[in-house]
């Protein structure tokens, strides 16, 4: 089965990277073929546009709709972003439809890749599937509400053209029901971890010992957050208050801020405003190969969120990387966190998404060895199904569902 799947975004992203390219490569280990076609927010410099990647066919065919520089992340204007789309569009549709694929498979349905996937997938009279991994509507930043109202119906509207559906969240699935798409056409595949980004200990240890040395960590309490520096998506500042209240108690922690994104001045100022700009390294986007380092220099990581249906449609990314690393972690009670968790819970969980509750709950795996050593030895037996390449059956079984 030849599958094409169509991205609004790159392989370096956090969803390309960390769901879109694990599950496509465990696809081709099972026996199917793989074309990604995808969109880059830095189209206009990349050297190589087309390759092939452990069998998989990559293809970035036009432009995201945002672009990324460094660790910056700038938006279009109107007019603009009206331009943009509209050939990206164009490119995604020609390219689906030259791709001779027996499936196409939206990976979230954003405008461009949900109007190329129902055009292919008519013409070519092919099924289609989607893949949910986050609740667009509610988690992106706006230039205005026409925006939000387009993406919020393909949203709506594309799940109901799917043969099947792959989401992430618990959340995600009750949605869909509530629209009235039938149970048995949704599949629950939470996010994963890639074995093999983690698996270099030796050269992680290499490269960690020599950052710390950089970033003045030798002998202090580290605590980690990776991720976007995006405040309408996640909540870097609830966990800069409550690193505050980490500081007042443990004087030489260090929180590193690791990833990009619209609010990284923000957040800076924010660190001054709070007092704090001593105790925190931003770091800034780095290259996928070396996040596993940073993981190797913390005590604790942190996934902060709040109530919200943008952080209950989320599946973390970085409580899985955080499990390979065998790096304790902290989180909230929100969405799914407690059930990936589990029961006794492979993690401290704040019972709240208050600063006070995220910070008492990260003092107590920097101050109590044996709290921080529960949750790692019960972490070393829950990733062992959260890496893709046992996770990707679950992914897998939306096809063999809707043969």
């Amino acid at each position: 089965m030849h599958i094409a799947f169509l991205l609004t975004q790159s392989l370096e992203s956090p969803s390309g990277l960390g769901r879109y390219w694990p599950v496509a490569r465990e696809l081709t280990r099972l026996g199917y073929q793989v074309t990604i076609l995808a969109l880059h927010p830095a189209y206009d410099y990349l050297n190589r546009r087309r390759f092939d990647r452990d069998g998989v066919h990559i293809r970035y065919v036009a432009q995201m709709h945002v672009r990324k520089s460094g660790s910056s992340k700038t938006y279009f204007g109107p007019v603009k972003l009206l331009l943009v789309t509209a050939l990206a569009t164009w490119r995604l549709c020609a390219a689906a439809l030259r791709t001779p694929a027996d499936a196409y498979h939206v990976c979230k349905p954003h405008p461009m890749n949900g109007t190329a996937g129902l055009i292919a997938s008519r013409l070519r009279q092919k099924p289609l599937y989607l893949d949910r991994d986050d609740y667009e509507a509610a988690s992106n930043r706006f230039g205005s509400g026409w925006q939000r109202y387009v993406v919020a119906y393909f949203e709506d509207r594309l799940p109901r053209r799917a043969a099947g559906i792959t989401v992430n969240t618990r959340f995600m699935e009750q949605r869909l029901q509530s629209l009235g798409i039938q149970a048995e056409r949704i599949v629950y595949v939470p996010n994963g971890v890639e074995r093999e980004r983690f698996a270099d200990s030796v050269k992680i240890a290499e490269t960690g010992a020599r950052l710390r040395q950089e970033l003045d960590l030798v002998n202090r309490p580290v605590v980690l957050y990776v991720g976007s520096m995006s405040l309408a998506s996640h909540a870097v500042d609830l966990l800069l208050k409550a690193f505050r209240l980490v500081v007042a108690q443990l004087p030489r922690a260090v929180l590193i801020l690791v990833g990009g994104g619209e609010d990284l001045e923000c957040l800076r100022q924010k660190c001054q405003d709070l007092a704090i700009e001593q105790n925190v390294r931003f770091v800034g986007r780095v290259p996928p190969n070396t996040v596993a380092t940073y993981y190797w220099l913390a005590d604790v990581s942190v996934d902060p969120a709040r109530d919200d249906p943008a952080s209950q449609a989320r599946s973390p990314l970085k409580l899985f990387e955080s499990w390979a690393m065998g790096v304790p972690i902290v989180t909230v009670d929100v969405g799914d966190r407690r059930e990936l968790l589990g029961d006794p819970p492979a993690g401290g969980l704040s019972s709240n998404d208050s600063a006070e509750a995220l910070a008492e709950r990260i003092v107590a795996v920097l101050q109590d060895p044996h709290v921080a050593d529960t949750y790692r030895k019960l972490a070393q037996a829950r990733v062992q199904e959260a890496y893709w390449d046992r996770r990707v059956l679950l992914f897998e079984s939306v096809y063999q569902n809707t043969e």
